[in-house]
Parts: C-alpha cells; structure tokens; sequence
C-alpha cells in the first residue's frame, strides 16, 4: 500500500455462539467510521447468533461501509474462520475484531497509526502495556506471558503480548504467508510466520475487557497447552 492512498480498512469478525453480543460488536466498528466494509465469519453458530446476523442485514445499506457475511457448514475454529475471512477481505489493511467485546473499535487508530505512517506492516494491540483493563484472572497473565516469552526466543523478537486477539496488518502480508492452524494455534503460526518473512512489526497499548467464563470466554488451558506445541511447529518445523 502506498503511503499516498488512502486506507481501505476490512474488519474481519470471526463469530461463534455471540448472540449476546455480536450486534453490539459490529455497532461499535462501523460507529469508528474507519472500516470500508465488515466481514462476518459464523463458525457454525448454535445459539442463535445466525438469526441476529440476519436480522442486521435488513437495511444494511445505510450503513457507511459494506458488510460481507459468510456462514460456515460446520464449526472448524478461529483460525479456520479466520482464514475465510481474510479470502473474502477486499481491503488493503484487515482489522481482526473479536465480536465477544473484550476489544475497544474505538482502538483502531492507535492500530493502524504505525501502518499508515509507513513504519509497520503488522501491529500487535497489547493487552500489557498500560491502557485501562479489566482485572482478571492471575493465571491467564501468567500463562500468556510465558507463551510470548517463549515465542520471542524462537523467533528472536520482543512482543508483550503475542496471545493478543487485536491485530491489524496489510493485506498483502496475508496474502503472502500460508496459514494452515484452524484452532487458536492462528496466534502463534501468524507470529512465526510473519517474523520469518521480516515483515515489521509494532506494537501498541490497547484497552481491554477481558470476560469470565460465565460470560462466555472460550479459551480454555487446554488451548494454552496447545500454545506451545504450535510456537514449536510452525517455528521449528515449518
């Protein structure tokens, strides 16, 4: 992308079992006026979040961006989810946006400022560098440091937060690395990825409002044991 355009931004939303929060989610990004249109991945959703999708689609055309929505045969996991939407993204940058609202739209700027400015070609929202977060649980701090810090070793960079589901990059950086993890081993393959293509990489502070379990959080320490297996696979073996 050439400093002189203009940023067509994609949001890229992967969805499962948000009912409860998905139309807020996607309200609060095109409310940014920063995005040029909304992709909407449902990974097989069973609780009715399809029928609020749907029913967002009535009049959908007075919104300032486009929304794209793809509805997925069965549930495969993030990265899969992921991985459709960046196919079907038309954007020259992507804004990966949870839908479960532990991530801030309002943040987007502080995403895309690094890119914009021409530093970065991917820019990490870090959940440990100051900016206002819920206070939570101890041992999820713990286990995602000590998966960041373990990534850093093997791909020999020094992120805070490579677990962090906010990211912003190119798209041409997407376009050129192969993605292969269907689970939440997307975090730790685009990592290894991304930092064994040279692509820059930035960080910024974002806020964030992380959930319980009772209110629906889906990472579990069985993904975090997962975590480490994939930072071994795709830095080591592929």
């Amino acid at each position: 992308m050439a400093l002189s355009e203009k940023a067509m931004v994609s949001v890229v939303m992967p969805v499962y079992n948000e009912k409860a929060f998905i139309e807020e989610a996607v309200r609060r990004a095109v409310q940014t006026g920063i995005p040029a249109e909304i992709v909407i991945v449902d990974d097989f959703s069973t609780d009715g979040t399809r029928d609020v999708i749907e029913r967002m689609r009535v009049g959908w055309e007075e919104h300032s961006c486009s929304l794209k929505v793809l509805l997925k045969g069965k549930n495969e996991g993030k990265g899969s989810a992921l991985r459709a939407g960046f196919g079907a993204a038309t954007g020259n940058v992507v804004i990966i946006q949870d839908a479960d609202l532990e991530y801030d739209p309002r943040d987007y700027p502080k995403l895309l400022a690094p890119i914009l400015d021409g530093k970065a070609d991917v820019v990490y929202g870090s959940r440990f560098l100051g900016d206002p977060h819920r206070v939570l649980f101890f041992w999820h701090m713990v286990g995602n440091k000590a998966l960041t810090f373990f990534s850093n070793m093997l791909t020999n960079i020094n992120l805070s937060d490579m677990e962090t589901g906010y990211k912003a990059f190119r798209t041409e950086v997407i376009r050129n690395i192969r993605l292969t993890s269907d689970r939440f081993g997307f975090e730790p393959e685009f990592t290894a990825k991304v930092a064994k293509a040279g692509y820059r990489i930035y960080e910024t502070s974002i806020s964030y409002s992380g959930r319980t379990y009772e209110e629906g959080k889906k990472v579990s320490w069985r993904d975090g044991v997962a975590a480490f297996y994939h930072i071994i696979r795709y830095n080591l073996f592929s």
